[in-house]
């Protein structure tokens, strides 16, 4: 039974393959460990500092600075620089993600959730405009363009991440539009989903970014039903979008991942 494709994804390899250099990330051990160099900024919300982990490419930034993706973490594991084959939840991709985007020229940004646990997007009674992670996120691109992380470029923003991370990155289009432009989200939905319990709005955002979405048809987690409901939903509205769905993943980081979000991205400069 093979992967199945919503869109035309398969032309977008080409990018990543076409381009070979020697990359700026280490692979060592018998458990192929990447490491990537990082740096740590603290970031202050109205009540919470958190410790923003970030690396930017090596050789010269571009005159308007790098292109930048912020992944945000899934529940419970924070997104690390360094990390070996058997992670759970498909992490070994999340690094193999990380190490691509850098070669590729994109600054990378992982702010951790509340404790490292989850995103306030999604939980139920919470006003996201009034939480925590939204005052957050408003100071962490402040930071961003005040030069924090280096010379990065505001208009070239990014988002992704996994399950809560996923959710969030979707609540990048509905709370921050016109931000980023484009999103890839990883086995999640529509900004306030949780799980199983998904309702897409009709009315999605007129200038709601490009969306890639990734799942594991097996997730039961968070079922691709609901997924594919945004999807439709984005479809109908006129955004762009392509989902790639892997028959055989769960609730996971799938093992196309790190070439189909960085060729997503640099579709959609």
């Amino acid at each position: 039974m093979r992967n199945w494709i919503l869109g035309i994804l398969g032309v977008l390899f080409v990018t990543v393959n076409a381009q070979a250099k020697e990359s700026m990330c280490t692979t060592t051990g018998v458990l192929d460990r990447i490491t990537c160099p990082s740096k740590s900024v603290d970031v202050a919300g109205p009540h919470l500092t958190r410790a923003v982990k970030y690396s930017v490419p090596e050789g010269t930034t571009p005159r308007g600075g790098w292109p930048t993706v912020i992944i945000y973490q899934g529940s419970f594991f924070e997104v690390e620089f360094s990390r070996q084959r058997l992670m759970p939840f498909g992490g070994y991709n999340e690094i193999r993600l990380i190490q691509s985007l850098l070669d590729h020229g994109f600054a990378v940004i992982a702010p951790p959730a509340i404790s490292g646990v989850a995103w306030m997007t999604n939980i139920i009674g919470v006003t996201y405009e009034t939480s925590e992670d939204f005052y957050f996120v408003e100071e962490l691109l402040k930071q961003m363009k005040a030069g924090t992380f280096g010379k990065l470029n505001m208009k070239r923003l990014y988002a992704t991440g996994i399950s809560s991370g996923g959710y969030h990155s979707s609540r990048m289009a509905v709370t921050f539009p016109g931000t980023f432009k484009a999103l890839a989200v990883e086995s999640a939905s529509y900004a306030n989903c949780k799980g199983p319990l998904c309702f897409v709005p009709e009315q999605i955002p007129e200038n709601h970014p490009p969306t890639l979405f990734l799942h594991g048809e097996l997730d039961t987690v968070v079922p691709v039903g609901t997924m594919l409901e945004y999807y439709k939903r984005l479809k109908v509205a006129g955004i762009e979008t392509e989902a790639f769905v892997d028959v055989t993943a769960r609730h996971q980081w799938i093992n196309e991942a790190p070439e189909l979000i960085t060729n997503w991205f640099l579709a959609h400069p």
